[in-house]
């Protein structure tokens, strides 16, 4: 006679001998896996840490948003290049004057009340991690370099040109200076490609080099024709 109680414990304890190992691999190529995102987004956190920055603030009126940008920034360039002193070199301090350009987002933060009972206000930054390391690669390497010239357009070919406008803070901004731009006879070709806080940045396409094209435009002037920052061939003010 048949025991059928025992074989059906033989079967089940032949499965759980098939079933086991695989949930044993499955384990030893999970958990590793896991530990390695872990990793990469604790490592990620840090790296964005070190480019965030939170100062008070007394309003968030454009004027007190644009100091504490630039002390923000200041924090972040001293503790990204480790040197106290980095924000004193010309072209780190000429960037620090146009903190708002190298943002990637901020926001307003009540901070808790203190022992006076008055909360405080702060703003957090968050700048542009690649342009800060460019600038302070291009810092380092000009160190001994004289940039107090005046600044001058980039004497360059014909061709396609990206340049940063700042000071564009209204509609009646934006049309005055896309209506001077389009009446420039030696640019053909005009496009919007960014807009961020009080500045836009345009590609150029123009029948003559950037300098002469500047010259042609009234409402701007040239602020930088050598910027630090990767891919913009000068950064400008629209004029009031």
């Amino acid at each position: 006679m048949i025991d059928v109680r025992a074989a059906i414990r033989q079967t089940g304890q032949d499965r759980s001998e098939r079933i086991c190992p695989l949930r044993r691999v499955s384990a030893a190529i999970v958990l590793p896996v896991f530990a390695l995102l872990a990793g990469l987004l604790a490592g990620a956190a840090h790296a964005g840490a070190l480019y965030t920055a939170q100062v008070p603030v007394a309003t968030q009126s454009e004027a007190d948003r644009a100091e504490a940008l630039k002390a923000a920034l200041t924090q972040v360039i001293a503790r990204v290049s480790g040197e106290a002193g980095a924000a004193a070199r010309p072209e780190v301090a000429r960037a620090i004057g146009r903190a708002e350009r190298y943002v990637q987002q901020f926001q307003y933060q009540q901070e808790a009340a203190s022992d006076n009972g008055q909360a405080r206000l702060m703003l957090v930054a968050q700048f542009d991690r690649e342009a800060i390391d460019r600038l302070l690669g291009a810092g380092a390497a000009a160190k001994d370099a004289t940039a107090e010239a005046p600044p001058e357009a980039p004497e360059t070919a014909p061709g396609t040109f990206h340049v940063w406008v700042a000071g564009v803070r209204t509609p009646n901004d934006y049309a005055r200076l896309m209506g001077a731009l389009a009446g420039n006879n030696f640019v053909r070709d005009a496009q919007v490609e960014l807009a961020r806080g009080d500045g836009v940045q345009l590609r150029l396409a123009t029948t003559v080099s950037l300098a002469r094209a500047l010259d042609g435009w009234s409402v701007v002037r040239v602020a930088n024709a050598k910027p630090p920052v990767d891919g913009i061939d000068a950064l400008l003010d629209l004029k009031p």
